[in-house]
């Protein structure tokens, strides 16, 4: 580790024990919020969009033949099982942008005083 690095990491660790200002200790509390109104909606849409994308790939390899070759319904099956797996993709975005509307809503009112005041305004 050379000394510029060295310098750098105690004035990081420095500053992690250093009391907090109130500018500090609000910024952190909008991070916080913001992440709150995000974080469930992207877990929702990349967990449904996977499941979603799984059964499309289901119903692909279905109605090709992959799976359960031999027997004449499964075709039919697979395209079914397919359309469930497109319709589910395609939902996910709509989706994801309502539960960030609802999220947003609801914690719109103290995300705008933390930034007015953090803005100065």
């Amino acid at each position: 580790m050379n000394n510029t690095t060295q310098i750098n990491t105690i004035k990081d660790i420095a500053e992690s024990y250093a009391p907090k200002t109130e500018q500090q200790s609000k910024f952190e509390e909008l991070t916080v919020l913001d992440a709150k109104v995000r974080r469930p909606a992207e877990i929702f849409a990349y967990s449904f969009g996977c499941a979603g994308s799984l059964v499309l790939g289901a119903g692909m390899c279905l109605a090709m033949g992959v799976i359960g070759t031999g027997a004449g319904w499964v075709m039919p099956v697979g395209i079914i099982v397919g359309l469930v797996g497109i319709a589910a993709v395609s939902a996910n975005y709509f989706i994801y942008k309502a539960i960030i509307k609802r999220r947003k809503a609801k914690y719109a009112k103290r995300i705008l005083s933390l930034s007015d005041e953090l803005l100065n305004k």
